[in-house]
């Protein structure tokens, strides 16, 4: 099986000095993801979580909603010529009677930023396909100064991180700034995934109380992904992309960006923080 870092010879040049010295680098790996044994998407990811990352993934495009419409996953084995098992495809099996999108090479599940779908389609789509609408969960108060604190935490439980600098996270945290889950992966949106495949197989979709921190910017596909767990809070330390702040403003999804320390951008959704007079 795939593993999180490989070591890598490395040249270092440090103020003229010159040495040799092997380098920890986070793994990259392609991961195909099957279901009922028919090829859906290709992701490339860290390898580790790969069923809770396909989950999580079959989630954002409307398939899943529910533990109990999942009736494995599994690893294919002969997945090569050879008919060795590289760990690099996983199939899902629906339970009896889930419906099954209609999948074709060109791959036409409803979203993600890879098969070219943006605009209105995308947030027909999303609104559409919905299981756990934002606005119809208790609503979430959250302070500023709470928000502010929460970059820090995802920083300091990266491990992976540290040993590499390679790496995205995301992580879920309870109103009160409680760290309740963390995952790393070389993709932004797979460290998603698992974060919400995670919560279907517990059993904890929708998430609906719970606040959704990024290490990268926040784009379209990020913002879906929340949509379709429930999330009401999605925050981010870098930028927004526009057709995620349309599709958060459309969802009534919380939407922050650039939040470093105490500065933030609140894009959609200001209704849920704490702020004071003079907005």
């Amino acid at each position: 099986m795939g593993r999180v870092t490989e070591r890598r010879r490395t040249i270092r040049i440090r103020d003229g000095a010159v040495s040799t010295r092997p380098d920890t680098l986070v793994a990259e790996e392609p991961l195909e993801i099957r279901l009922n044994g028919k090829p859906l998407a290709i992701t490339m990811r860290t390898p580790g979580d790969d069923f809770a990352l396909a989950a999580g993934f079959l989630v954002s495009e409307g398939v899943l909603g529910s533990p109990a419409e999942v009736r494995n996953i599994v690893y294919c084995a002969g997945a090569t010529d050879d008919g060795s098992n590289t760990y690099n495809v996983v199939d899902v099996q629906l339970a009896p009677g889930v419906p099954v999108p209609d999948i074709t090479l060109e791959r036409n599940v409803y979203t993600t930023s890879s098969c070219g779908l943006c605009g209105k389609a995308s947030l027909d789509a999303v609104r559409t396909t919905a299981r756990f609408p934002i606005a119809d969960t208790p609503p979430v108060r959250v302070e500023p100064a709470l928000l502010a604190v929460l970059p820090d935490r995802l920083r300091a439980a990266q491990q992976v991180f540290d040993r590499t600098g390679g790496l995205h996270a995301a992580a879920l945290f309870s109103e009160e700034g409680e760290l309740l889950d963390i995952r790393e992966d070389v993709g932004r949106h797979n460290a998603v995934d698992k974060l919400v495949g995670r919560a279907l197989q517990d059993g904890r979709l929708p998430l609906s109380r719970v606040i959704l921190l990024v290490s990268g910017r926040a784009s379209f596909e990020l913002a879906q992904k929340a949509v379709m767990a429930g999330i009401p809070v999605l925050a981010a330390v870098s930028a927004p992309t526009s057709l995620a702040v349309d599709l958060a403003a459309e969802a009534g999804l919380t939407l922050v960006g650039f939040l470093r320390g105490a500065n933030m951008n609140v894009y959609a959704g200001d209704e849920r923080l704490a702020l004071s007079t003079g907005v």
